[in-house]
């Protein structure tokens, strides 16, 4: 089967950053499903994996496949397999202990997949998944938000709200709870596409965020999320956010000093979406029922795509584009390819 890899961690400009190589065809057992891959969508976790990890610390000879967002059908299944038929169609983010979906056919665990939105194709359904389960157990299961639209005088800051996640946390957290969401763009493109989304309000954050929120009315945050470069902008979160607060990250800040929350009792929460999937964790069926609520969602009308730019095929020089688009920090929802050229 056709895949795009690497053996060693690098700069995306290198040549051999990534490359189309050949590999045998997995054969599905346990609870895993075998899937056709139709579509990827490229997340700034591939272009960290691909920067530092080694394809393997004990064989210098084995590729790394990267890919964490996948959609396609499902062509066999293991024995336990009870979730899923053959000919299903399928969308879901993988795990990062396991090769990735930038295969023609690939292994992922039932618990971690859902069924397909009915109303996208495959490269509109790629673009949800890592993001949508990252936003999802970011506000219910981290922050403890219930789902609901009873009246609350409470707000929510998403810093970075025009990327993959923010796209879609921006739309979960409109459609689904009483929050006042404030998101933070600092171009008039990603600001416009962030109010499109749902947002109440926009504020740029290449300005203080505590001044630009009163500019909005608003002078202390409940809950604050910050997707991306954590560390330039915790200060002005310490001012931010309320008494009792939370705070929740997904970067990978080298240094994160939360000292400064003491004096207001903030909690600090960590979200990582592949933590289930890697600890095999007693819930881990969750993702699965997370990414079917989705789905209706979706079919409903509530919750929209955030794919924003078609790439062409699956291989690597395409995926050698939008790994290095990723990296400006200048992408706006999500860079999804399709098929395999």
């Amino acid at each position: 089967m056709k895949a795009v890899g690497y053996k060693h961690p690098g700069n995306i400009a290198r040549a051999d950053s990534l490359m189309d190589i050949l590999l045998p065809k997995p054969i599905a057992t346990g609870r895993d499903l075998l899937v056709e891959i139709r579509a990827v969508s490229v997340n700034p976790a591939d272009t960290k994996v691909r920067a530092d990890v080694v394809s393997n610390p004990n064989d210098g000879d084995d590729y790394k496949i990267l890919g964490y967002d996948a959609s396609g059908v499902v062509r066999a299944v293991g024995d336990d397999v009870t979730l899923f038929n053959v000919g299903d169609q399928v969308y879901y983010a993988g795990s990062i202990a396991r090769a990735g979906t930038n295969s023609e056919l690939h292994l992922v665990d039932e618990r971690i997949v859902g069924h397909m939105p009915k109303s996208l194709d495959f490269a509109q359904a790629a673009a949800l998944p890592l993001t949508a389960i990252t936003a999802w157990e970011m506000l219910f299961d981290r922050f403890g938000i219930a789902p609901g639209k009873q009246p609350t005088d409470k707000s929510l800051l998403i810093i970075g709200a025009a990327g993959g996640v923010g796209s879609i946390m921006t739309q979960l957290a409109r459609r689904l709870t009483p929050l006042t969401v404030i998101g933070t763009a600092s171009r008039a493109e990603t600001q416009a596409w962030v109010k499109e989304l749902g947002a109440h309000h926009v504020i740029d954050h290449s300005q203080p965020i505590a001044e630009e929120l009163e500019r909005t009315g608003i002078r202390a945050v409940d809950y604050i999320v910050s997707l991306a470069h954590t560390t330039a902008h915790l200060e002005q979160v310490v001012m931010a956010i309320v008494p009792q607060g939370k705070f929740g990250l997904i970067d990978d800040p080298a240094v994160v000093d939360i000292a400064s929350f003491k004096t207001k009792s903030v909690s600090v929460h960590w979200e990582m979406m592949f933590t289930r999937s890697l600890f095999a964790t007693s819930d881990m069926v969750g993702q699965h029922h997370l990414l079917n609520e989705v789905a209706q969602l979706v079919d409903a009308g509530l919750i929209r795509t955030t794919l924003a730019e078609r790439f062409g095929t699956i291989n690597a020089v395409n995926l050698k584009r939008a790994h290095a688009l990723i990296e400006t920090g200048k992408a706006r929802g999500k860079i999804v390819l399709e098929g395999w050229g």
